[in-house]
């Protein structure tokens, strides 16, 4: 993603029009992508966790908002200090901000250049939470989320896109967030679940999705809202890297879906959904960093390659004892990895920029700077994460009791439940019982 940059007084761009309208809707895309990763992370869990679930990235969208308006973009994208931090005093509130003043070294306005960079802030943190499923306290989650942002994404996203930024000034290429939203997402969601265990019954009862129709539909929307997330992250469509970063995005997911599947079928001996769609997002995890620098054939190795690992990777769990609820770490930390690393071989050298990857005669040096990257952002998330998650159990607590988990966290946390039982199939006569009505999966009625 190009940060701003200080052109000379004679070529300073004006405002375009049709740019400031593709990234006022490519925001818009990138904003419904969070209430898909609720429908997604939402139809992956059990009945008596499906409000929770949605609750979770749902309220992202406002506490990441208020934030960014009051400080996070002054913090992101403000005067670089130290390049590890940014702080501008206009940024602050929004409030020194023309309306018609432009990104440095862009066609659109400071506005529209802020409202497409608060949509990712709002999904990163959002992503975390499909790890934590079934058993966190949902205060402790929102004061979670905003101490997160504000001491791990926005320094994050500094070093990555901001002027000045450590990881940027190196030449690290991360063209929509392979670093700065997947792997510190990952990174971050590993720490907490190693500060607050497992889940009641993990390894031992089932806990299959209670709806693959809802795990296909919030896929579905996220496929489409990362056109926006992707091809947006030129902030213009002049030059065609933007239609490059479209169709990388489309390819990479398709090879992805399909070398999961592919790996599924032999490994377990069938097609599924849930792989189906696990498989599309790991691709559009790996192409994210990439998709900018590599060719159409590139980005279908990097998304067969991420989707074989992902796949590979989502049982590491169950070997290492980790209780990744729905396979954040699986999918975004070894999706971002791949996909970032990846860079160091198949960029081009003649997209998004003149760097080029090992199998394009660059040599090692652009992976090796991947590698510092990749590292660096998942020891500090992984690291700050955990501390947070720590303060936080041990002053207010951070999980649910275990009478609460095992009944139900909807019902604690939100007064609610998510489907309405109790006149399914009833009439005035029905001798029909509530639990009757639940549906059945293993000869079992799952939790309601």
């Amino acid at each position: 993603m190009p940060p701003g940059i200080t052109t000379l007084a004679a070529d300073a761009p004006t405002l375009s029009a049709a740019n400031t309208g593709f990234m006022l809707i490519c925001s818009a895309l990138v904003m419904l992508m969070t209430p898909a990763l609720a429908f997604f992370y939402g139809g992956m869990v059990r009945v008596k966790s499906t409000l929770n679930m949605l609750m979770m990235s749902f309220i992202s969208l406002g506490i990441v908002t208020i934030l960014w308006v009051l400080y996070g973009f002054s913090l992101a994208f403000g005067t670089d200090s130290g390049s590890l931090i940014g702080w501008s005093s206009d940024f602050v509130g929004l409030s020194g901000i023309g309306i018609t003043e432009l990104w440095p070294g862009y066609t659109i306005p400071v506005y529209v250049f802020a409202v497409f960079q608060l949509m990712f802030a709002i999904i990163t943190p959002a992503l975390i939470s499909g790890a934590l499923a079934d058993r966190v306290k949902f205060t402790a989650w929102a004061l979670f989320i905003a101490l997160w942002a504000t001491v791990v994404y926005f320094p994050v996203a500094h070093w990555v896109w901001g002027t000045g930024g450590w990881l940027f000034e190196m030449g690290v290429i991360d063209f929509a967030g392979g670093t700065a939203v997947h792997i510190n997402a990952g990174a971050a969601a590993l720490g907490v679940i190693l500060v607050i265990g497992k889940r009641i019954g993990f390894k031992k009862d089932p806990m299959r999705p209670h709806s693959l129709p809802l795990v296909m539909l919030g896929a579905g929307l996220l496929w489409f809202g990362w056109f926006g997330f992707n091809a947006g992250s030129w902030l213009g469509n002049d030059d065609g890297v933007g239609a490059v970063m479209f169709v990388n995005t489309q390819v990479a997911t398709a090879a992805a879906m399909l070398a999961w599947l592919a790996y599924e079928k032999i490994r377990h001996g069938a097609f599924t959904t849930l792989g189906a769609a696990s498989g599309a997002v790991a691709g559009l995890v790996a192409i994210t960093p990439a998709g900018g620098s590599c060719s159409p054939l590139g980005a279908i190795a990097i998304g067969a390659i991420a989707g074989l690992l992902c796949a590979m990777a989502v049982g590491l769990k169950y070997k290492f004892g980790y209780d990744d609820s729905l396979d954040v770490i699986g999918v975004h930390l070894v999706g971002g990895v791949v996909g970032s690393l990846l860079v160091g071989f198949f960029a081009t050298g003649g997209v998004q920029s003149t760097a080029k990857g090992l199998f394009y005669g660059g040599g090692l040096e652009q992976l090796g700077k991947q590698a510092i990257g990749v590292f660096a952002v998942l020891a500090y998330s992984l690291v700050v994460s955990a501390l947070l998650a720590f303060v936080i159990d041990k002053t207010m607590g951070m999980r649910v009791s275990e009478d609460v988990e095992v009944a139900g966290i909807d019902q604690a946390e939100h007064a609610e439940t998510a489907y309405d039982f109790s006149g399914a199939g009833g009439g005035a006569g029905s001798r029909r019982t509530p639990t009757d009505a639940l549906p059945v999966v293993e000869n079992k009625k799952v939790d309601a």
